[in-house]
């Protein structure tokens, strides 16, 4: 097995499904030639064509709505967004086309297109480039909404999004685009969208996390475990549909829960998870959930950049709160 990071990872997803399947391409801003902003696509072109690795014009409602009619023709378009704070210039297509196609047409077609943006803070971007708003698409019907955390389990859930026969939209942190390196296996490694995984084990409470944000998690409970404190954490990994089944059990088991998101605090993903929480294991609770979040503002520019994003401090200490209520 390589180690490789999460770009590379999902460069060789794209790659073996289009080797796979002739029906699979790539389009988007600067894919091709350049192979995309972050080099996601980086090798496409030369390998598949121009006819399968696309540069479009700087028009993200077209690029979304080309695919649309891309999917519905047989097609298995892989678009992507330079930055997911562009996306909203296509949020009609999405919401009004994409995410509708199949109810519409009582399953005569089907929208079988992932849009892949990379989306949060920390790497000292511009206005635009840092959103994390996945509450826009998760808030859709008949949209996926798919946030890995690292690089394995981004290239299994990358090949799972393009095999679904609906539009996902696969959220990538560009934080850890190359942050750490995983072993990823040779072979082709299954992965069911619609399943969070438990990645560390522990009694004494629970850690919610995904995306970047699973990082400093799991690094808060091990700072949390040199006290005596056992925490389990569950990467959601998609976030629509959720896998609410293992966030109760784990809450039912442990009695204490915290959620990580660096998404605004109000109406952010996290006052989703509470209200499924309390509507599944709100009688095995021993204390408030508590919520580590950004702050209502917009993300701000570099020198307080790191101020806005969940640490590990401030998740130890939420933890602490909870442990002590």
């Amino acid at each position: 097995m390589a180690k490789l990071t999460m770009a590379q990872a999902l460069n060789q997803a794209l790659r073996e499904a289009m080797d796979e399947d002739d029906a699979v391409l790539v389009l988007g801003e600067d894919v091709g030639v350049d192979g995309g902003v972050f080099r996601i696509t980086e090798g496409l072109l030369d390998r598949f064509g121009a006819e399968r690795a696309i540069d479009t014009p700087l028009a993200e409602s077209a690029i979304v709505g080309v695919s649309i009619g891309m999917a519905a023709y047989g097609l298995r378009p892989v678009c992507e967004i330079q930055f997911s704070g562009f996306s909203y210039l296509a949020m009609q297509q999405l919401e009004a086309h994409a995410a509708r196609l199949r109810w519409r047409s009582r399953g005569r077609f089907s929208a079988s297109l992932v849009l892949r943006m990379p989306y949060g803070g920390g790497v000292r971007a511009l206005e635009h480039h840092s959103e994390s708003k996945e509450v826009y698409y998760t808030h859709t019907p008949g949209l996926k909404v798919v946030a890995p955390s690292g690089p394995r389990n981004a290239r299994a859930l990358l090949r799972a999004a393009i095999r679904d026969p609906d539009p996902v939209v696969f959220l990538e942190p560009k934080r850890i685009y190359r942050a750490f390196r995983e072993e990823v296996p040779d072979d082709d490694e299954p992965m069911a969208l619609g399943e969070s995984q438990t990645v560390r084990d522990g009694d004494d409470l629970t850690l919610i996390s995904w995306g970047a944000m699973l990082q400093p998690t799991l690094k808060a409970a091990e700072q949390l475990a040199e006290e005596d404190i056992e925490a389990e954490v569950i990467d959601l990994l998609t976030l629509s549909p959720l896998d609410d089944t293992r966030l109760s059990a784990s809450a039912r088991h442990t009695g204490r829960v915290v959620i990580v998101h660096e998404a605004h605090r109000s109406y952010g993903p996290g006052a989703e998870l509470v209200a499924r929480l309390v509507e599944k294991a709100f009688w095995y609770l021993e204390a408030p959930i508590a919520r580590v979040t950004g702050y209502d503002t917009q993300v701000p520019f570099f020198a307080r950049e790191t101020d806005y994003l969940p640490d590990v401090a401030r998740i130890v200490a939420s933890a602490h709160q909870v442990l002590e209520a």
